[in-house]
């Protein structure tokens, strides 16, 4: 009876820990962030660089301005893949390229971080893998956000470098 008690409270417990110890639920992706029908998932990539900001003046008034992404591009298995970039545009190693255009997007819920977007491809470059690519969704963002203040006329065209992360999940026609 007692190793038969023994197991059942081992069993017990490595239940008990791996509802506690599993993973949060992933994020609900907002439907303004779906793809269109008729595409699927075929990428998904971490990017782990800078959000490049300007301060620019529109008229009297000063702010920092997006000028473009500089992040690298890691696989699943957190190899080097690639380079994000102004244009917006993503490079694979294999040198095939896609430049989008953000069509929506929605507040992260990580208040201090960039919004997730999802981006239509306008262009694509080469016959690697981004080559099939036709929706980009970036998620899961981390960090990013221009501050709040020190762009004035003692700044003007400076720029600043804003940490971030993201995963962007790049999709195909089925």
């Amino acid at each position: 009876m007692s190793t038969m008690f023994r197991t059942l409270a081992l069993l017990t417990l490595l239940v008990s820990g791996a509802i506690f110890c599993a993973p949060a639920a992933a994020q609900q992706v907002p439907g303004q962030l779906q793809p269109p029908a008729g595409e699927q998932l075929f990428l998904t990539l971490h990017a782990k660089g800078d959000q490049v900001y300007a301060c620019k003046a529109d008229g009297s008034q000063f702010a920092w301005a997006l000028k473009a992404p500089d992040a690298d591009l890691f696989d699943s298995d957190g190899k080097l893949f690639g380079k994000h970039f102004a244009g917006p545009s993503w490079m694979a190693s294999d040198t095939s390229k896609v430049v989008g255009k953000a069509v929506a997007n929605a507040a992260s819920p990580d208040p201090d971080s960039i919004p997730w977007l999802l981006v239509h491809v306008v262009s694509h470059e080469g016959t690697g893998v981004l080559s099939r690519a036709t929706s980009i969704q970036r998620l899961n963002t981390k960090g990013g956000k221009a501050p709040a203040s020190g762009c004035d006329a003692e700044h003007l065209n400076q720029e600043l470098r804003a940490p971030y992360s993201a995963d962007y999940l790049f999709f195909a026609p089925k």
